[in-house]
């Protein structure tokens, strides 16, 4: 199986030269040269693993040039969607780079042997719009983090949450986490009494720009994540769009949090969301769910939740999914 990495800590010029290429559907720092080093080594591999179907220009050239192996796609979200919400309005060269990843989700979808996605949402995007069905629904799926005997302690300690509940909001400056979180603290925050915290990458930039967040603890670029979600009560999730699975929502899962979320933070979650914490899509319900937990604690390690993740969304739950993908 042949797995290529996604390009990272690019250069300036790197940058300036992805502009040509994706004109030429080649996105996330892909070249002709990266093409033709795959094709050489791909007859060794009986499979090839394309991590996103943002390489659908790599499924294309591969079937071009004869190769006879088996090539699976996996749609971590539907790219056209992804980008659409990540790149501002106002940067010129949106419309390529979105046309470029829609071009990319097309040619994984008739280039690749098979191909999986994270939600049945996204599924029925790609049969709507592109005439192929995933082959495997494949939910998210994270290492877990949390020792047995961490989870085991957190159990037996039976803390109950906070009359001042402790919220957290965990996401990178990602325009959909921005819009959500500056939506939550202008709607819901003024309304409630809540020790509330913002974690994530370069949300301190976000903090700089937007007067909103000045009164707010704001920590960016943290080491280790997990001290953060064991730290709170409720996870905050006022997520309104996207695709695919939202990461942080399995993250609180893994951790035993206490959830507060838009049904867009759990699109593809088979959970109980009065057991997980509380489905809250308007200013409303967040107030209510907020007051009402202020005043009636509930235990601040959500068994349910860590155990959902367990069954459901650890790599060791969505293993034989993958082995049966594989035969």
């Amino acid at each position: 199986m042949f797995i290529h990495p996604l390009g990272e800590n690019k250069s300036f010029v790197s940058r300036i030269s992805d502009a040509y290429y994706f004109l030429h559907n080649m996105h996330n720092g892909i070249r002709p040269s990266h093409i033709k080093k795959i094709i050489d080594v791909a007859p060794l591999y009986d499979c090839i693993f394309l991590g996103t179907s943002l390489f659908g220009v790599i499924a294309k050239a591969l079937k071009e040039s004869g190769y006879r192996g088996r090539i699976i796609t996996h749609f971590h979200n539907i790219e056209s969607i992804y980008y659409d919400a990540y790149i501002p309005k106002w940067l010129p060269g949106r419309g390529i780079v979105i046309n470029c990843a829609t071009r990319n989700d097309q040619m994984s979808c008739i280039f690749s042997d098979k191909i999986t996605v994270l939600t049945k949402r996204d599924n029925d995007f790609l049969e709507k719009n592109y005439g192929r069905q995933a082959d495997t629904i494949l939910p998210i799926a994270l290492d877990d983090k949390l020792k047995s005997n961490e989870a085991n302690t957190l159990i037996n300690k039976s803390e109950k949450t906070a009359n001042r509940p402790r919220c957290v909001f965990i996401g990178s400056n990602f325009p959909a986490n921005a819009e959500g979180l500056l939506w939550f603290i202008k709607e819901v925050l003024p309304n409630v009494d809540i020790d509330f915290k913002v974690i994530g990458k370069n949300m301190d930039l976000l903090q700089q720009k937007e007067k909103g967040l000045r009164n707010i603890e704001v920590y960016s670029s943290v080491p280790d994540m997990k001290p953060y979600f064991l730290s709170a009560d409720f996870i905050i999730l006022p997520i309104f769009k996207g695709s695919g699975m939202k990461v942080k929502t399995c993250e609180a899962l893994m951790y035993g949090r206490n959830i507060l979320a838009t049904k867009e933070a759990v699109v593809g979650y088979d959970i109980d969301m009065t057991k997980a914490g509380a489905l809250c899509d308007t200013a409303d319900e967040f107030i209510e769910a907020l007051r009402q937990f202020s005043t009636d604690q509930i235990p601040k390690f959500n068994e349910y939740n860590r155990q959902s993740f367990l069954d459901k969304y650890s790599t060791e739950s969505t293993d034989l999914l993958f082995k049966e993908l594989l035969s």
